[in-house]
Order: structure tokens, then sequence, then C-alpha cells
């Protein structure tokens, strides 16, 4: 299937996120963070988008939950526009996981987890029980529950901000540079650990990272970003491949040049050992 095939059979689809045409500018409208970009991200989708520093990723993910409001152009989440409904409730039912997790020090791990459910109303017994039931998707033991963020190293509380992001049942989940304060080992295996969590739960997750190997891995469909505006949108197999341009071909080779200087480095060693 050719990439405008796909494109068409994206369009089709009931998206779950779409934007039209959205721009955000910071001084008034001289430069723009993000210029008419228009999305549709289907239920079940797991999008990366990556881009050099200052291209607009992580303002085009806060404009889904109106963490920034967008200047022209219309955001909706599961057919609704983002505006038509309050902010807040509009944040508790998306899951939002970011690079500095922001647990909260003076609640216990279960606490932390437990906050957006507690927002919503749940029941007690009810808050529990997820709580429980989230724990041990993320792979931590149960007794971890009482302890502070203090308490835990850096992958087990970004496992704990997953966990608290998921908590309400969320359809979606925004991820800013989720893994990336993480030491290369941890990173690999809660970004696996994440995508099978995405899997099994039907989620629909756009995540940003600077990390192209990463958004290969993990996403099954890459937005590229430069200068506020989208420049490739694809599947990973199509975008490693070829692409008519030259950044983004300089890009994705990324993985396929550290692959071969991996080679070469093994080989060399092979050869003088």
């Amino acid at each position: 299937m050719t990439g405008e095939a796909r494109a068409e059979a994206r369009s089709l689809a009931e998206p779950m996120i779409a934007l039209e045409r959205v721009s955000r500018s910071f001084d008034g409208g001289k430069t723009f963070a993000v210029r008419e970009v228009t999305l549709r991200i289907p239920g079940g989708a797991f999008v990366a988008i990556v881009g050099g520093s200052g291209s607009g990723k992580t303002t085009l993910l806060k404009m889904i939950n109106r963490l920034i409001d967008v200047d022209q152009g219309a955001v909706s989440v599961a057919g609704r526009a983002v505006e038509s409904v309050p902010a807040h409730e509009l944040r508790r039912r998306t899951g939002y996981v970011f690079q500095e997790v922001g647990l909260f020090p003076h609640l216990s791990i279960g606490e932390n987890i437990a906050v957006t459910p507690r927002l919503l109303g749940w029941p007690a017994a009810q808050i529990s029980a997820r709580v429980a039931e989230l724990i041990e998707l993320v792979g931590l033991p149960h007794s971890y529950l009482e302890r502070r963020p203090a308490e835990l190293s850096g992958g087990q509380r970004q496992r704990v901000g997953v966990a608290r992001a998921l908590a309400a049942r969320p359809a979606i989940m925004l991820m800013d540079e989720p893994f990336g304060a993480l030491d290369p080992v941890t990173r690999d295996a809660l970004g696996t650990e994440y995508r099978r969590l995405h899997q099994n739960m039907n989620l629909c997750t756009v995540m940003v990272t600077h990390d192209v190997m990463e958004a290969v891995l993990l996403a099954d469909r890459i937005i590229v970003m430069r200068q506020g505006a989208v420049v490739a949108d694809d599947t990973p197999h199509a975008l490693l491949c070829d692409h008519p341009d030259a950044g983004v071909r300089a890009l994705m080779d990324m993985p396929w040049r550290q692959a071969e200087r991996v080679r070469a480095l093994v080989e060399s060693r092979a050869n003088n050992g």
C-alpha cells in the first residue's frame, strides 16, 4: 500500500484524535511553534512524533489535552471539540506521562496512582482494586504501594507514572519523552512493557521522542516535524526505506548508521583480538 493509500484509509477511519489546520504562536504571530497541522489518529494507534529541538513536537502534543490552546484551527477528541469539554475533565480522562514523572512526594505510591479516580469520585473499593491491578500491570510488587516516590529508582517511578496515567481507564495516552531520563537498559525494558500494555488495553498512544530508534521499535506510525510543520507521516517501514525529503531521510537513516557503526566496531575488535 502506498503512503497516499494509507493516508486515505486513515482519513476514512473514525479518528480518536483529530487536528484540523491547527497553529500556535507564542509571540503574537511572528513565529509559529506549530503551523497549520492536520492529523487524524484512530483508536488503537501508536503514533510517535519525532523531530529536532524546537520543531513543535511537545506543543502539538499539549494541544490535544488543552495544556496549550490553539490560536487557529480545531482539535477534537472522541468526536468532541476539546473546547466544549472543561479542561480539567478532558485531562482527567486523558492519560499523560512525561519525563519528570511528577509524582507527589508526600503521597504513597498507592495514593499517587489513585489521584485521578478519587477526583472522579470512584468508590473506595473500586479505587483499591484498580490500584492493585495497575501495580501488577506495570511489574512492581504490591508492597511498593506503601512506599514514597523517593524510595524508588527512576525506572520504578516512571512505571508508577504510567500506572497513574492509566488509573481512570483512559482511551488516550499522551507521552512526552516518557523514558528519556532512564538508563538504556531500563528504557528499553519499560518501552517494551508499555508497548505490551498499549496493545492489551487497545489504547490510542501519541508519544513525543527525540530517539528515532525508539520510535521505530515502538510505534506503528511516525510523524516527523520541522519548524512547526509535519514533513512526513507514515509507517516506520516506509520511512526507513526512503523519503523524498533529504532531512527526513537523514533522520530516518540514523538507526541504520548506528547499526553500521556497531557492526564495524565489533568486526574491528574481533580482527584485533
